[in-house]
């Protein structure tokens, strides 16, 4: 085969290539009008009145010990919740949506349990995070001030993190 016959056949299939390709580019854009945006983000609102609490002194001899932290979504729109996690092994957490289903047991990412979560909270409706402390998961060595936190991550563009902490003096 003559060199110039060999570039006329790859200069056809390159064009041929890039014809096809410019069509499938033009034929799938024209659709985009119809398309309905995705939304990010929601425009309700998760929310607490108190996201702290002091479990005070307590005995790691007397077991577990836990707090409900109460939030609402105060928006006009539903609230995703997609992940839940603790800042500790220590710490676990469950979540109780209005019709009084429970979600979890969420844990420290890697530890315990999955962080992933898909918990919707529609607007108005309140949601209980239950925080589980345990305060012999550090051994006798785990005595003295220990601080807490459960994190919620939400798709709210008002409040996307949440953070419940708990503090307690464990004592042997």
């Amino acid at each position: 085969m003559k060199k110039s016959t060999k570039q006329i056949i790859q200069w056809s299939v390159l064009s041929l290539f890039v014809l096809v390709g410019g069509i499938a580019i033009v034929a799938s854009g024209n659709d985009y009008e119809d398309r309905q945006p995705v939304q990010q983000f929601s425009a309700g609102i998760l929310q607490t009145a108190d996201a702290s609490f002091d479990f005070e002194t307590i005995s790691m001899k007397d077991g577990k010990v836990s707090h409900d932290f109460v939030a609402e979504n105060s928006g006009e729109e539903p609230v995703i919740i997609t992940k839940v996690y603790t800042s500790c092994m220590c710490t676990a957490a469950q979540i109780t949506d209005g019709a009084g289903n429970v979600r979890g047991i969420f844990g420290m990412p890697g530890h315990a349990g999955p962080s992933s979560a898909d918990i919707e909270v529609a607007p108005g409706e309140r949601i209980t995070i239950e925080a589980i402390f345990d305060p012999a998961a550090h051994g006798p060595s785990g005595v003295g001030l220990a601080q807490r936190s459960v994190y919620l991550e939400t798709n709210s563009g008002t409040s996307p993190k949440l953070e419940f902490s708990f503090q307690a003096t464990v004592m042997r």
